[in-house]
């Protein structure tokens, strides 16, 4: 992966709003288990299991990752990048608008739970906003 992650598909992921939408049709199963610590942001832009998991844990989550990646994947595309990058880089904005209480993975790959100051980002994010 590329040392810093490119300003295009940041701009890419702004402008199309990929991470805004995303998440802003949760439904109701994943806005509880979300709120309640069971899931959280990873830095590949995927979604993550914290935690004890269950079968329908572990089936929501899977659905979304498989959406994300098939978003990732035409986007990517679209502007030239790996899916990777574009993952990466949903990542990077996902963590960053977490709020208090919500679980994320900070650099060092363990899961922390986001309070009122700016969550762990990797050093890479830095410009992605």
């Amino acid at each position: 992966m590329k040392k810093s992650v490119s300003f295009a598909v940041a701009a890419a992921l702004a402008v199309t709003g990929i991470a805004g939408t995303a998440y802003a049709q949760r439904d109701p199963a994943y806005a509880a288990a979300r709120s309640s610590g069971q899931v959280g942001e990873k830095m590949d832009g995927y979604l993550g299991i914290v935690g004890a998991e269950t079968p329908e844990l572990r089936r929501m989550v899977q659905d979304i990752n498989i959406k994300r990646r098939a978003v990732y994947a035409q986007r990517a595309q679209a502007k030239g990048s790996t899916i990777e990058e574009y993952a990466f880089t949903s990542g990077c904005l996902a963590i960053a608008r977490t709020v208090p209480g919500e679980k994320y993975q900070a650099p060092d790959g363990s899961w922390q739970t986001r309070t009122s100051a700016p969550p762990q980002r990797d050093p890479r994010c830095s410009g992605v906003s």
